[in-house]
């Protein structure tokens, strides 16, 4: 199950690969995300000192009066994530130039996790072609549907 799919980055970049991190969050982050209310629009994953982080989702409060004083909701959150797959990314980042987007946060057996898309951005021409597929495809499939 979805909760929340950062919608401009398949738009901004070709995303290459993914993968699944685990996400260190509070109880009530976590019935926040589960409502559906946290967002990845403008968010990225880096890693800082061999751990890697969330920086710039927000995860509103769940109950805005019942809250910890030190709350922020956009604090950088981090991400569990094997040795070996942040080495892996390490070396992808360094070598290629590609970015850690992060692209959905969605349930897996009652626990939150995130997909990261290891990603190249896009020139604007680029972007101008995948809209020009969409707008195809769409009346493509409005033409199937009329008849």
């Amino acid at each position: 199950m979805d909760y929340t799919r950062n919608a401009k980055a398949h738009h901004d970049y070709d995303v290459l690969e993914t993968l699944e991190a685990g996400l260190v969050l509070r109880g009530h982050e976590v019935k926040s995300v589960k409502t559906g209310r946290a967002q990845l629009k403008g968010a990225y994953v880096r890693i800082i000192n061999g751990t890697p982080w969330l920086i710039g989702a927000s995860i509103p409060p769940y109950q805005p009066g019942n809250l910890p004083d030190d709350y922020q909701e956009r604090a950088d959150r981090k991400l569990l994530l094997s040795k070996k797959e942040i080495v892996t990314l390490l070396g992808l980042q360094q070598a290629h130039g590609v970015t850690l987007v992060p692209l959905r946060l969605y349930a897996k057996g009652g626990v939150v996790k995130l997909e990261i898309g290891v990603a190249r951005g896009k020139k604007k021409y680029d972007k101008r072609e995948t809209l020009k597929k969409k707008d195809i495809a769409r009346s493509r499939q409005r033409g199937m549907s009329e008849e």
